[in-house]
C-alpha cells in the first residue's frame, strides 16, 4: 500500500513509496492526478519496453537515476542520463532500453490538449509569500 500524506488540494509521496521492484509506479492513481497522466517506471538490468506511440497523448520522460537508451521509430537512440529530458508527440513509436547492470528509473507523464498558460496567482500576504534567499 503506497504511502501518500494528502491535505486540502495536494498530496505528497516518494518514488520508494509509491511501491517497489521493477515496473509501474502509478503516481496518478496514488496521489489523484486529474489532468494528466503519471507514472514511475523502474526498468530492470538489460532490459527494454514495447515500442510504442499513442492515438493523442504527448509524453514528456525525465530520467531520474540510471541510463536509458530512447530508441524512436525512425531508427535513432538518444542516451539519457539523471536529469535527462525527452518529449515525444503522440505518434512517434518510442521504446526505452536499459542496457546497463543497474536499474534505471523514469517518471513518465503524458497529456493532450496543449499548455494552460501562465495562470499562477501569489497566495495570501503578498510580502510573505514572495519568494527570498533563506537565512
Amino acid at each position: 500500500m503506497a504511502e501518500v500524506r494528502s491535505g486540502e488540494g495536494y498530496a505528497v509521496s516518494s518514488v520508494d513509496e509509491l511501491g517497489e521492484g521493477y515496473g509501474f509506479r502509478k503516481v496518478r492513481q496514488e496521489l489523484g492526478v486529474e489532468s494528466m497522466g503519471a507514472n514511475v517506471i523502474v526498468l530492470p538490468p538489460r532490459y527494454m519496453t514495447n515500442a510504442h506511440y499513442h492515438d493523442v497523448q504527448e509524453e514528456l520522460y525525465v530520467v531520474l537515476s540510471g541510463t536509458v537508451q530512447m530508441e524512436f521509430g525512425d531508427g535513432t537512440r538518444h542516451e539519457l542520463g539523471p536529469g535527462g529530458l525527452a518529449r515525444v508527440s503522440a505518434s512517434a513509436s518510442r521504446r526505452l532500453i536499459n542496457e546497463g547492470q543497474e536499474p534505471a528509473t523514469y517518471l513518465c507523464v503524458g497529456a493532450k490538449d496543449g499548455y494552460v498558460g501562465r495562470d499562477g496567482q501569489i497566495a495570501g500576504d503578498e510580502d510573505e509569500a514572495r519568494a527570498r534567499p533563506l537565512d
